[in-house]
C-alpha cells in the first residue's frame, strides 16, 4: 500500500514540476515576444519623399556607375533638390544619398546614370554623350512621386551640351544650376563634380571649374 501511494505521489511530482517548466517556458516566449516585437506590414512599407515648405541645402552623394566588368564609367557628386510648384507656391524635396540605388549603363559614346530613390518614390536620369574629345550631358530626366492622393511630377530636358567637357577629365561647377523639367517640376543641383567614360582607377582626374 506505502508503494503505491509513494508511486503516485512521485508522478504526481513529475507532473507538477513539469507543469511549471511549461508555465516558465511560456511566459519567458511571451515576454520575449513583447520586449521584441515583430515588425508590422505597416513598418515593411516603402516610404515615398515628403515634401516640405522650406527649402533646405541638399546633402551632397557620390555615386559611381560601373561596366559588367567592373570598370567606372561614370563617377559623380552632387546635391540635388526638386522644387514642385503648384498654383505658384513651391514645395521641396531633397535627395538622400542614403536611400539612393544607382543603375544605369555603360558604352562607348553614350551612357546613362539613373538615381532611384525611397521605394519607387522617384528618380533623376543623366545622359552622358562622347563626341569627339567631347563629354557633355545630352538630357536630364526628373520623376517624383510623393504618394497616394498626389500627384506625380515628371519632366525632362533634351537635345542639350550641359557641362561640356574634354574627355578623360573632370569637371566641378560650384555655383548652383537650376533645370525647368516641365511647368511643375524643376531641379537643382549643387555642389557638382563629374567625369564620364574614361576614368583611371576609378578617381577624378584633372579637370576645370565653372
Amino acid at each position: 500500500m506505502h508503494k503505491k501511494t509513494d508511486k503516485l505521489s512521485n508522478n504526481m511530482h513529475r507532473e507538477t514540476i513539469l507543469f511549471l517548466l511549461v508555465v516558465i517556458i511560456m511566459g519567458n516566449s511571451l515576454m520575449t515576444a513583447a520586449l521584441d516585437p515583430k515588425p508590422t506590414e505597416q513598418a515593411n512599407l516603402p516610404q515615398r519623399p515628403v515634401l516640405q515648405p522650406k527649402e533646405t541645402v541638399p546633402v551632397t552623394g557620390n555615386y559611381v556607375l560601373k561596366d559588367p566588368t567592373g570598370t567606372s564609367c561614370i563617377k559623380l557628386s552632387m546635391g540635388v533638390e526638386y522644387v514642385v510648384i503648384e498654383k505658384k507656391k513651391p514645395s521641396y524635396f531633397n535627395l538622400d544619398p542614403t536611400t539612393t540605388k544607382t543603375t544605369g549603363r555603360c558604352a562607348e559614346k553614350e551612357s546613362v546614370l539613373s538615381l532611384a530613390f525611397l521605394g519607387k518614390g522617384g528618380d533623376l536620369n543623366l545622359t552622358f554623350e562622347k563626341e569627339g574629345n567631347l563629354t557633355y550631358v545630352s538630357k536630364i530626366t526628373g520623376n517624383l512621386a510623393p504618394g497616394k492622393g498626389i500627384k506625380n511630377y515628371f519632366g525632362v530636358i533634351e537635345h542639350e551640351k550641359l557641362f561640356p567637357t574634354a574627355a578623360g577629365r573632370s569637371l566641378k561647377c560650384y555655383s548652383q544650376t537650376e533645370f525647368h523639367l516641365s511647368e511643375n517640376l524643376r531641379v537643382k543641383i549643387v555642389s557638382l563634380q563629374f567625369q564620364a567614360f574614361k576614368l583611371t582607377n576609378g578617381n577624378f582626374g584633372e579637370g576645370r571649374s565653372l
